[in-house]
């Protein structure tokens, strides 16, 4: 009995000896995360603080050698040169009659002032002052001396492209872009660097690195994104020509809220080495780059610099198909399809009255227009879109946006992602009957699953494409026109409405080149008839478009116009054509 006893005391003795340690030990763990925790946020803080003292290092250093310029060239004509369109430009610095130096810091003053008022530099890219030197020897090329600025996510030696992500700092890129490479070829002088939204996957454009991008416009706008910081310099003459990425109308919205021309290339018509995606292996919908500019004409003339030998010699992966400069200025006339509302997002009053207006100036014109509808969108956004954006269920996402704070134009849009599968799944049952638009959504961002339902999806996507190109066939069109989102939303809005990229990223899951042309402007009767706003399916989604475009009286109005792949000459023509009868009727 005594040993009995010995024993229970000497178990109870353990037992209580056991607790104490596990109570240490998850003492010891919670601290150990909390550790952690502080670690990571220093070294977060760390991190913001080398990439904005990098920032500013260089606007100060552009704006010593701005200054040290002027003072010994007084008479530089730099008003006159910011009104030159990029054609007149380039015939100038061809001939003569202007340098690359006076044009070059005429826009390197004009950049730095605007950057003041509008946050859309992540950077000067101090090597184009070396550049600047020697761009004589590539006098030839068809962008000689022509300062390009370029979105931070496009590689540049020796800088980041850190998409706005906090882990994606510190890591100075080894060589430039093959678009970057191309453009220093044909004389152009990449100047400085843009920002975009955190992720890339949003069409606002704050980060919690560089801070938010305002509208050129009305500065209690976004600008857009995720190729915000291109619009806004460009909307405020800060460039001439910039270079986007565009996966969900990433090039397209920009360029419609700050008033510019912006074209989406088909998806490998030109060279993706060296430029940075959000979920790089991502295949169901297409990313693609491509130029931002004032007018079609410098779309097209950057299109025809980049699409050269050089290009094709860097990128083997790339077709070798120069641009068709005889189809660009083509003026045969075209069959045109038309739309004002996709069925999945209705369209504002301003962007519907848009598509009405230049749809009666291309008729006057002698252009024969068709009524189109695009193919079972309610499905297709949901089921092809969004799953196949985040086909993993957005783990890779979640996992880019450790190491930092999200920002507050991201978070409406992320929280969700957080949640468990489990949950998702179920507030996607509970909400079908209430709201079901959302309940698709909430259910195709939980993703595709498996391999097997991944290849299945790839094959839908494929066979998507191939219903909508016979539906262009039987319809018998050229190229389409519809409308743009838009006008520039109100601070916030983008990450509560992904799913109002509708109508821009449908062109993105078909690999259709499309582009963006200004054609007016928000006025009075705009705003009233927004008053009486329903949408498509006057759910939650659509009441809050209504608040995210309100107040946008003066704001830029855009049509989209899209042809099919690799027609991307013909969208340019039909962009081309488009702006021309604008003008006219102005005048």
């Amino acid at each position: 009995m005594e040993h009995v006893q010995l024993f229970l005391r000497g178990a109870d003795l353990d037992s209580r000896t056991a607790a104490q340690l596990a109570g240490a030990s998850c003492v010891v763990g919670v601290l150990t995360v909390l550790a952690r925790m502080v670690s990571n946020r220093r070294a977060a803080k760390e991190k913001i603080q080398r990439a904005r003292s990098r920032r500013d290092e260089s606007l100060q250093r552009a704006e010593q050698a701005v200054l040290q310029y002027k003072e010994s060239h007084p008479l530089a004509e730099s008003a006159l040169i910011l009104t030159l369109s990029l054609s007149e430009l380039t015939k100038k610095l061809q001939e003569g009659s202007l340098n690359p130096e006076d044009v070059f810091y005429s826009y390197m003053e004009k950049t730095l002032d605007l950057n003041k008022k509008l946050n859309c530099c992540t950077g000067i890219l101090l090597e184009s002052f070396d550049q600047l030197k020697t761009v004589a020897s590539n006098k030839e090329g068809l962008l000689y001396g022509v300062p390009v600025s370029i979105k931070e996510n496009i590689a540049y030696k020796n800088y980041d492209s850190s998409c706005g992500l906090i882990i994606k700092l510190d890591q100075p890129e080894d060589k430039d872009s093959v678009i970057v490479e191309v453009l220093k070829r044909q004389g152009a002088i990449p100047f400085v660097k843009t920002n975009l939204p955190q992720g890339l996957l949003n069409y606002d454009c704050g980060n919690p690195i560089y801070g938010q991008t305002v509208n050129p416009c009305n500065l209690q706008k976004t600008p857009g994104g995720s190729s915000g910081g291109e619009g806004a310099l460009i909307g405020g003459g800060g460039s001439l020509l910039g270079i986007g990425t565009d996966i969900g109308g990433s090039v397209r919205i920009p360029s419609a809220f700050c008033g510019i021309c912006g074209f989406k290339a088909t998806s490998g018509r030109l060279s993706s080495r060296g430029v940075r995606a959000a979920l790089p292996g991502q295949k169901s919908v297409c990313s693609s780059s491509g130029p931002m500019a004032r007018d079609v004409d410098s779309l097209a003339l950057c299109m025809q610099a980049l699409l050269c030998d050089h290009m094709f010699s860097l990128d083997p992966t790339i077709p070798p198909i120069p641009f068709n400069a005889q189809i660009y200025q083509s003026t045969s006339p075209l069959r045109i399809g038309y739309l004002e509302n996709d069925g999945y997002t209705g369209s504002s009053p301003s962007m519907a009255r848009g598509v009405r207006e230049v749809k009666a100036l291309l008729e006057q014109a002698g252009h024969t227009l068709v009524p189109y509808s695009p193919l079972k969108t309610s499905d297709v956004f949901p089921e092809l879109v969004v799953k196949g954006i985040l086909g993993d269920g957005t783990t890779t996402l979640l996992q880019n946006l450790e190491g930092g704070p999200l920002d507050p134009c991201l978070k409406a849009q992320v929280l969700p992602y957080y949640l468990p599968k489990w949950l998702k799944k179920t507030i996607s049952f509970l909400l079908k009957p209430l709201a079901p638009r959302i309940a698709s959504v909430c259910s195709a961002i939980c993703g595709v699953g498996s391999v097997a339902d991944q290849w299945k999806h790839q094959s839908a996507v494929e066979d998507y494409i191939h219903e909508t190109i016979a539906e262009w066939r039987r319809c018998n069109i050229d190229v389409l026109m519809c409308p743009a989102l838009g006008p520039a939303f109100n601070f916030l809005y983008c990450g509560k409405l992904s799913c109002a990229s509708s109508p821009m990223i449908l062109y993105n899951l078909l690999n259709f080149p499309a582009g963006v042309v200004p054609v007016s402007t928000v006025t009075a009767e705009d705003e009233e008839k927004l008053k009486h706003y329903k949408g498509n399916y006057q759910d939650y989604w659509d009441k809050v478009f209504k608040q995210a475009v309100s107040g946008g009286e003066g704001l830029p109005v855009a049509v989209q116009c899209v042809a099919l792949p690799w027609q991307d000459e013909l969208c340019l023509r039909f962009m081309k054509e488009v702006e021309q009868l604008v003008r006219q009727n102005r005048k």
